[in-house]
């Protein structure tokens, strides 16, 4: 039996992951609990968090392995911080209950689940011929989206801006420029629109 740990603010979405989990004949409740504080006591073997409660992720403890679920925005996309911090699965508002479920038996078999909009820059640098320079391989590594946030970084936009200006939430752009950061090997923002500057990423 697969024990399950629901996170999520919501009360609506916490009773409707209640009764996902509590129908299904391989899993059972943990808890269930509006966020993270406190949770690290309990034993479980998955963790489904709404992605409001990804901050508290960080340090919290937990050594099960996260289905991260998004609300209202598309998904963000898996990150080396969102890896590092035991999120082996992104799923999109849109997601089923088959989806969730899938990837509650996928994560807690070890496994991890990518959207297929995320593997193909991944896909697209592993085909790429090698490039002299080293430059053309982190250009298609980085999605549209990420190069469009990068921009907005090297104005000088704070995250809470990025997100007001792309329509999308905080938590969502910290997921981007995470992201953003990991694939250019920076260790700042102020590192990766250098790098990006550098290599044609954004424009003078």
């Amino acid at each position: 039996m697969t024990r399950v740990l629901i996170a999520a603010p919501s009360p609506v979405v916490r009773a409707g992951l209640e009764t996902l989990v509590g129908n299904h004949p391989e899993f059972e409740i943990a808890g269930a609990f509006p966020d993270l504080g406190g949770a690290e006591a309990v034993r479980a073997d998955v963790v489904l968090l709404a992605a409001a409660g990804f901050d508290a992720l960080i340090g919290s403890g937990l050594e099960a392995p996260v289905v991260l679920l998004a609300s209202g925005e598309p998904a963000p996309p898996l990150t080396h911080e969102a890896f590092a911090a035991g999120v082996r699965a992104v799923l999109g508002p849109g997601a089923s209950a088959q989806e969730i479920v899938a990837s509650m038996e996928a994560v807690a078999a070890g496994l991890a689940v990518m959207d297929p909009r995320e593997l193909e820059p991944l896909l697209a640098v592993s085909a790429a011929p090698p490039a002299p320079s080293g430059n053309h391989a982190e250009v298609l590594a980085l999605t549209a989206r990420e190069r469009e946030v990068l921009r907005m970084m090297a104005d000088g936009d704070a995250n809470k801006e990025i997100a007001w200006k792309l329509a999308i939430s905080e938590n969502t752009v910290k997921f981007h420029v995470a992201s953003i950061l990991a694939k250019l090997g920076a260790t700042s923002r102020a590192e990766a629109v250098g790098i990006g500057l550098r290599r044609g990423l954004v424009p003078l």
